[in-house]
């Protein structure tokens, strides 16, 4: 968890709560909107949600599958 926290109302916890950011996997850095509950680590958006990190997407072919037929 980093040391950006902040204290709101958690919904799971049904009281105000403290929340950080934890380490953000899907690439957004310290811009990262989520923070989780540290009693109970419920997950929420704060701000606006930056658009997604792309990622390279490679295809699948099942095995025993001929690549070039698969497509």
């Amino acid at each position: 968890m980093s040391t950006d926290e902040h204290v709101q109302h958690c919904p799971a916890c049904g009281r105000d709560q403290r929340f950080e950011q934890p380490p953000c996997e899907d690439g957004h850095g310290a811009d990262c909107p989520e923070r989780a509950c540290v009693a109970c680590g419920h997950a929420v958006f704060v701000g606006l949600v930056p658009a997604p990190v792309p990622v390279t997407a490679t295809a699948v072919v099942p095995a025993g599958t001929n690549a070039r037929t698969a497509a």
